[in-house]
C-alpha cells in the first residue's frame, strides 16, 4: 500500500522567512483563504501572543494539508519549526518524528549560525532534505553565492532543479532545469503559474547549469550515471526519478529558489516536496526494543503492524485540556483503543483523536502509520514517552533534551499566587522539557533554567500573560558545569544494622576525568570472581550518574567523569541493590572533591554583522567581554564578525550592541563548548 503522505519540517536561521513561506504553503493548498504576514501578526502558525508581538517563532506549530499533482492527491503535515536557538528543543523533537525538511535560506544573508546547527540536527535525524533559497526580491540577493554556501559551510552536495531571473528588485521569476521552461507570477497573489520560453539573455547560464544538473546527477546516482556516459538523452522523467533517489538517500540536495514574501516559487516547491521527498512507508523499519528483554525490535511502517508511536510534544490547551502531540510510526489507532505507555506502564483509553491545524483542531476517527496528531484522555505523558499496543510494548528512541545554560531566582510577587504558581511551572515543565525548575538548596529560592535570555524572558512572560502570575526575578546567571582534573582510587563501605536485616556495599573505585574529552559518565567494571555479584553492578553505575548532577565544588553537574570499579564485597543476607547505589553517592560525595575539581563555562559562538563604520567599537567590545575573534568576513558591503564569548559575558549584549550602532548591527548566538574558567573568576565565584 502507498502512502501519499509528507511529513516535513520547515527549518532555518531567525529572520530567513520560514514563517512566511508556511502560510504560503497553506494558501496555495487551499486550507487558507487569505495570506497573513508576520509583521501584521496575522500568520496562521503564530498564534501565540509573543510570537506575534515579536514576529519570530517561539513554538513550533503543526498543521496538515494537502496538494494535488498529476491528479494525485498527498497530505502533508508541516511543523513550523523556531530559528532562534534559545528554542532548539522545539526543533529537536520536531526532527525526531518528521522525515524530511525544507530548509529555507535568506538570498543575501545565506548560511547563517542557526541555519548549520538545525540543518545538523536534520543530519543527525537522516531526514532528507530540499532546500528554498528564499527573499530573492531582497537587496544583496544572491542566490549562485548561497548554492556555493550549502556546499562549503554544510558539505553538502547542492542540486540546484532552478535559477532564477533576475535578483532585488529585478526578480522575475525562475527557470526550471528539469523542463528547461521559464515560470512567471504575473498576478499580485501568484496563484498562476505561468511557463515561458527560456528569455535569450538566460539561455547560456540555464544551459550552463543543466550540464551541471546532469553531472551531478551523474556522479551520485548510479542509474543515471549508465544513462548519462551511455550519451543517451535523459527525458524529464528519468531526470526526476534520478533526483528523487539522490534526495532520499541524501547524496545531494535538491535546491530551489523564489520570495514567499511576493508569492514566487511555492508552487514548484510544493510539487518537489511530493515528488522528491519520501513518503512514511519508503523508509526504512522503526527500529525500537522490547522493554522487558532489551532485544531490538524492527517494525515496517504500516497500518497493517501493530501499534507503535512517539509522544514528541505535550501541549495543554485551555479548552481541550492536555494534548500529547504524537507521531504514528507503525499499526493503527481508533477512538476508544486502549494503548500503553511504555515507560511508566500505565494503560490509557484514547478519547479523541485530533488532526492539528495549528491552534485549531479536527477529529479523525483513527490514526495510521505516518500521522502526526494529538491524542486527549494520555495523563502523565511526556515529551518522549513511547506509546504501544498492549500486546506488544515498544520502546523506541527517545528525544534528546539540550541542558540549560542559563538560571534565573524567580518568585510569584504576592503571597495569594504562591500555590498556583507551582502548579504553573509543572505545567510548563511539562509543555517544555528544556526548562528546569529546582530550589537552591543554600538560599531556598526557586530557580528557573533555560536555554538563552530570550527563553526565559518568554517563559516568563507566559507565565504573566497565560496564567495572571506577577512575577519577582533576579539577575541571570550562569549555569556552569564542574570538571575533576585528578584522578584517585577510593574505598567506600556502607554497613549499618537497623535489628534484623542490616546494610552493606563495599565498593572501591577509580574517579577522575574522562580520557577521551566526552560528555558524561564512561563507567567500566573490572570486577572478577564475584566479589559483586553482577545484578549489583549496575546499581553502582546509576549511583555515580545520579551523583554527578551536583558537583563537588558548587553543586554543578559536572561535564565528565571516568568510574573504574576496581573491587569490593557483599553480604549475603544483608547486601541489596539500593545498597551500592547509596555507596556509589557517598563515595562520589567524599573522593570527587579530592580530585581537583575545577569549574567550566560555557562559551557562546557569536556572529554580528555591522557596517565598516563600528568595526573598532564591535572588536573592542568583543575583547571587553573575555572574546576571541576567529574571523572577520565581508558580504553584501557588511562585515561578519565571527567570535567565541563567554555566556556570562552576553547578558544584555542584543541591546548594548543596538546603542553601540546606533542599530545598525545584527547578533546571533549558539553554545559552542564548555571550557574552564580563568582562575581569578573562579576564586570569586567559589568563595
Amino acid at each position: 500500500m502507498k502512502y501519499n503522505t509528507r511529513n516535513i519540517g520547515i527549518i532555518a536561521h531567525v529572520d530567513a522567512g520560514k514563517t512566511t513561506l508556511s502560510e504560503r504553503l497553506l494558501y496555495y493548498t487551499g486550507l487558507i483563504h487569505k495570506i497573513g504576514n508576520v509583521d501584521d501578526g496575522n500568520t496562521t502558525m503564530d498564534k501565540d501572543i509573543q510570537e506575534r508581538n515579536r514576529g519570530i517563532t517561539i513554538s513550533s506549530a503543526a498543521v496538515s494539508t494537502a496538494w494535488k499533482k498529476d491528479d494525485k492527491v498527498y497530505n502533508i503535515n508541516i511543523i513550523d519549526t523556531p530559528g532562534h536557538i534559545d528554542f532548539a528543543i522545539e526543533v529537536e523533537r520536531s526532527l525526531r518524528v518528521l522525515d524530511s525538511v525544507v530548509a529555507v535560506f535568506c538570498a543575501s544573508s545565506g548560511v547563517q549560525p542557526q541555519t548549520e546547527n538545525v540543518w545538523f540536527q536534520a543530519e543527525k535525524h537522516g531526514a532528507s532534505k530540499i532546500c528554498f533559497i528564499n527573499k530573492m526580491d531582497r537587496v544583496g540577493a544572491d542566490f549562485f553565492a548561497v548554492l556555493n554556501e550549502i556546499k562549503t559551510k554544510l558539505n553538502a552536495v547542492p542540486l540546484a532543479l532552478q535559477i532564477p531571473i533576475g535578483a532585488e528588485v529585478h526578480f522575475e521569476g525562475v527557470i526550471d532545469l528539469v523542463k528547461m521552461k521559464a515560470l512567471y507570477w504575473t498576478d499580485e497573489n501568484g496563484e498562476t503559474v505561468v511557463e515561458k520560453e527560456i528569455p535569450a539573455q538566460y539561455i547560456a547560464e540555464a544551459d550552463e547549469y543543466r550540464i551541471k544538473l546532469l553531472e551531478t546527477l551523474a556522479e551520485n546516482d548510479e542509474m543515471f550515471f549508465d544513462i548519462f556516459m551511455a550519451e543517451q538523452t535523459a527525458n524529464v522523467e528519468m531526470i526526476s526519478e534520478a533526483i528523487q533517489r539522490v534526495c532520499r538517500s541524501g547524496s545531494a540536495v535538491p535546491v530551489l529558489c523564489g520570495s514567499a514574501f511576493k508569492n514566487k516559487g511555492i508552487q514548484p516547491l510544493l510539487d518537489a516536496v511530493v515528488t522528491y521527498l519520501p513518503a512514511p512507508d519508503q523508509l526504512a523499519d522503526i527500529e525500537g526494543r522490547d522493554p522487558h528483554t532489551e532485544e531490538e525490535v524492527l517494525l515496517g511502517r504500516d497500518e497493517a503492524n501493530v501499534f507503535s508511536g512517539l509522544v514528541f510534544k505535550v501541549v495543554i490547551d485551555k479548552h481541550m485540556g492536555r494534548l500529547a502531540m504524537l507521531r504514528v510510526y507503525s499499526g493503527m489507532i481508533t477512538s476508544g483503543d486502549t494503548i500503553l505507555n511504555v515507560r511508566t506502564g500505565e494503560r490509557y483509553r484514547i478519547s479523541r483523536i485530533l488532526q492539528m491545524q495549528s491552534d485549531k483542531t479536527l477529529s479523525m476517527e483513527k490514526a495510521k502509520a505516518g500521522d502526526i496528531v494529538a491524542l486527549t484522555g494520555i495523563k502523565d505523558a511526556k515529551t518522549g514517552d513511547s506509546l504501544s499496543s498492549v500486546e506488544k510494548p515498544i520502546l523506541l528512541e527517545a528525544i534528546t533534551i539540550p541542558t540549560p545554560v542559563i538560571r534565573v531566582a524567580i518568585e510569584p510577587r504576592t503571597n495569594g499566587d504562591e500555590k498556583s504558581f507551582g502548579l504553573v511551572l509543572a505545567k510548563i515543565q511539562e509543555e517544555d522539557p528544556s526548562l528546569v525548575v529546582e530550589r537552591d538548596p543554600q538560599t531556598g529560592e526557586t530557580l528557573l533554567s533555560g536555554l538563552g535570555e530570550l527563553h526565559l524572558e518568554v517563559t516568563l512572560e507566559k507565565i504573566r500573560l497565560n496564567h495572571g502570575i506577577e512575577i519577582n526575578q533576579g539577575k541571570p546567571k550562569v549555569s556552569y558545569r564542574e570538571i575533576l582534573t585528578e584522578t584517585k582510587v577510593h574505598r567506600e563501605k556502607l554497613s549499618k544494622q537497623n535489628g534484623g536485616s542490616g546494610q552493606f556495599a563495599d565498593i572501591t573505585f577509580e574517579i577522575g576525568p574522562r580520557n577521551d574529552n566526552e560528555y558524561g559518565l564512561e563507567f567500566i567494571s573490572r570486577i572478577k570472581g564475584g566479589v559483586i555479584p553482577t545484578e549489583y553492578i549496575p546499581s553502582v553505575e546509576k549511583g555515580f550518574r545520579e551523583a554527578m548532577e551536583h558537583g563537588p565544588l558548587k553543586g554543578y553537574p559536572l561535564e565528565n567523569m571516568k568510574i573504574t570499579l576496581i573491587d569490593g564485597s557483599f553480604h549475603a543476607q544483608d547486601s541489596a541493590a539500593f545498597d551500592f547505589e547509596i555507596a556509589a553517592r557517598e563515595g562520589f560525595r567524599s573522593a570527587a572533591i579530592e580530585c581537583s575539581p575545577k569549574l567550566m563555562e560555557p562559551i557562546m559562538q557569536i556572529e554580528i554583522q555591522s557596517i565598516e563604520e563600528y568595526t573598532g567599537a564591535v572588536t573592542a567590545d568583543i575583547n571587553r567581554r573575555r572574546g576571541i575573534i576567529t574571523s572577520i568576513d565581508e558580504k553584501s558591503g557588511r562585515k561578519i564578525f565571527a567570535a567565541e564569548v563567554p555566556l556570562a559575558s552576553t547578558f544584555g549584549y542584543i541591546s548594548d550592541l543596538r546603542t553601540l550602532t546606533s542599530g545598525r548591527a545584527s547578533i546571533s548566538m549558539k553554545l559552542s563548548h564548555y571550557t574552564l574558567v580563568p582562575d581569578f573568576i573562579a576564586n570569586a565565584l567559589i568563595t
